[in-house]
């Protein structure tokens, strides 16, 4: 240590913390290193859901590295799955075979190997019998960090590369023998429906600040209250709250739509509120988390979905905080265009007289985009407004054939300009009189409606 501050008197002070942080991981990585098991092997499983994993072609893969003195074991989420009783919708494989030796093995076997960007990281992609593919990645540790990416280093030790991930539930491998293999006691909080940092949280959070909603998206998935955080990761995620502002906006949408999603959507929400993520994923500084609560709450008791746009967008006041929202999550271009048709319909309050069917029934004849799309926006829109029956009237409305088309007004109507205001015209009739008037009876609107628009003019 003596040395390394000789050193620093001759380079930046930038430099030597960089030094000293990089002397900190190598000299005192094992003060760093979290409470483990001696003996990681925890249980052994021998139920169907294991069982039924086992296609001919995994049996293959299995067969295939144990012929090659290689380990393979499921690893990550979906030994996770598997302990909670759910059938993983994927499985990821975990081995101490480098990518080279792997790819060796598989060109000996002739055993087709899916073109991937992942091999950097140490991921091949085999395609067993032509039927199923398999995503087997090496032992890492992960030797640089910027808090987005990682610069990794291959290892043999499973420890080590359970340590480089990110939850304790999440660090856990299975072998086709049935063994569980947990180090860092995620079982534990598995049972416990406890959602808990590998180590030290700040750490993990500064190797990639994504894990701040991940953390949050499996603590829907895992834990039976609303509002149990450990307070000590509460607070580490308030520190380095400000690491999101560098993460993608597609990533922090991927994240935050499953958020949403899940179970306590309002409570997590309201908890990232709280830990300060407005600014960093395109709210305003004070969102309506009043509007928020009161819809989730209503739609809840009545056991009505709501879409995760919908959620936000509750919380925005105007179009240019839809389009600042838009900004940062690169929104598609359905969930754009529906929080912009919540703002704008938001305030948009018929007077008791109109009936209500009728007026959004207009509104979604006069829509000039996809008839479907802007029925699914009026019913999110009338689900948020408490009109639960008038929101299922309308999802079953079928749109019928607007019986007038330009080429019958061509004749009719002499102005180009007028042709889309005479058809709206006709269309309000069309709506009023139930979809009964047909096609005839329309055009014989038409001279009353050129007529008025002419004296308008």
């Amino acid at each position: 240590m003596s040395t390394i501050l000789l050193r620093a008197k001759c380079i930046s002070f930038h430099n030597f913390v960089r030094v000293y942080r990089i002397w900190q991981k190598v000299v005192m990585k094992d003060e760093l290193m979290p409470p483990s098991r001696p003996d990681p092997i925890i249980k052994k499983l021998d139920n169907s859901l294991f069982h039924s994993l086992f296609t001919s072609e995994l049996n293959e893969l299995a067969h295939l590295f144990k012929k090659y003195n290689y380990e393979l074991k499921i690893a990550g989420g979906a030994v996770r799955d598997i302990l909670m009783d759910i059938r993983p919708s994927d499985l990821d494989f975990a081995t101490d075979a480098t990518p080279d030796e792997m790819k060796c093995m598989f060109q000996k076997e002739n055993i087709r190997m899916i073109n991937s960007t992942g091999e950097r990281h140490g991921t091949i992609t085999a395609r067993i019998n032509n039927k199923q593919n398999f995503e087997i990645t090496t032992l890492r540790i992960d030797t640089v960090t910027n808090g987005r990416h990682a610069k990794v280093e291959f290892t043999k030790d499973w420890k080590k590369d359970a340590l480089r991930r990110d939850l304790t539930i999440n660090s856990m491998f299975l072998d086709f023998e049935g063994r569980v293999y947990d180090y860092f006691f995620g079982y534990d909080d598995l049972q416990k429906r406890r959602v808990a940092f590998v180590g030290d949280a700040s750490c993990r959070i500064q190797e990639d600040y994504l894990r701040i909603l991940r953390y949050f998206r499996f603590y829907g998935r895992i834990t039976e209250q609303p509002d149990s955080h450990d307070e000590k990761t509460i607070l580490a995620i308030k520190k380095n709250i400000h690491g999101l502002e560098m993460i993608s906006g597609e990533r922090i949408w991927n994240e935050w739509l499953k958020i949403l999603s899940g179970n306590y959507a309002k409570e997590i929400t309201l908890k990232m509120l709280e830990c300060g993520i407005a600014k960093y994923v395109g709210l305003p500084e004070n969102p309506n988390t009043k509007n928020l609560e009161v819809i989730y709450d209503a739609c809840k008791e009545k056991n009505v979905s709501l879409q995760p746009i919908t959620l936000i967008s509750v919380m925005l006041k105007n179009e240019n905080e839809v389009f600042e929202l838009h900004k940062r999550l690169k929104l598609s271009a359905y969930e754009r265009d529906l929080a912009f048709f919540l703002i704008r319909y938001w305030e948009d309050n018929p007077s008791p007289s109109v009936d209500l069917l009728k007026f959004y029934k207009r509104l979604l004849i006069q829509s000039k985009g996809n008839i479907s799309n802007t029925k699914s926006y009026i019913c999110e829109l009338l689900k948020c407004k408490q009109l639960f029956s008038l929101a299922e009237d309308i999802e079953q409305f079928v749109v019928p054939r607007f019986p007038v088309n330009g080429s019958m007004l061509l004749n009719r109507v002499k102005k180009g300009k007028m042709m889309g205001i005479v058809i709206k015209e006709l269309k309000d009739i069309w709506v009023d009189k139930n979809f009964e008037i047909n096609g005839e009876e329309l055009l014989q609107e038409v001279p009353r409606i050129v007529s008025d628009l002419e004296d308008k003019i």
